[in-house]
Parts: C-alpha cells; sequence; structure tokens
C-alpha cells in the first residue's frame, strides 16, 4: 500500500493491532509515521521514575511517533488527524 490508497482512522487501528507502521500524505514532515508500543516493564530513566517504581517502570501500550529529525515521541491525535482520510501504510 502507498498513499494512492488512503483510508480512515477506522482502519488506522486495524492496522495498529496488527503491527504496521502508518503515516498522512498531508503531514508536513517527510518520513514521519505512527506505530503501536505494547504494554512492557522498562528500565527507570529518572530519579522520580525510580523514586515511584524502583529500577524498572511498568507502562502501557501506546501509540508512538517517529518524528522527522528521528526521535520517537508518544502520539497524540488531533482533530484533523481523526477526521481525516488520507492514511495509508508506511513502507520505507
Amino acid at each position: 500500500m502507498g498513499p494512492k490508497d488512503n483510508f480512515g482512522i477506522g482502519i488506522v487501528m486495524n492496522y495498529l493491532n496488527a503491527w504496521r507502521t502508518l503515516s498522512r500524505t498531508w503531514w508536513n514532515g517527510k518520513n514521519m509515521f505512527i506505530y503501536l508500543v505494547d504494554a512492557s516493564v522498562y528500565q527507570a530513566q529518572t530519579d522520580a521514575a525510580r523514586k515511584h517504581f524502583g529500577d524498572m517502570v511498568p507502562y502501557g501500550a501506546y501509540v508512538a511517533m517517529k518524528t522527522t529529525d528521528n526521535k520517537v515521541v508518544p502520539w497524540t491525535i488531533s482533530q484533523t488527524d481523526l477526521l481525516a482520510n488520507d492514511w495509508f501504510v508506511f513502507e520505507d
């Protein structure tokens, strides 16, 4: 699939649950995509985390975004993303 095979947010959730990466045709940045991160336990990276959880911190599942500057951040959907019909499976 590529940008010509666009779909809406309902199908996005199906692909996220199938461990696929997704993007939008009209996102400004090149090579931006989102993907699902499964719930897991990670080593504490801050004093605050160690204070409350010890050495290992339990995380719930979340959607992450790979940004244009090659960083990964938690992604929060916008109204524009929610209503968009230009989503596609991202194949780098």
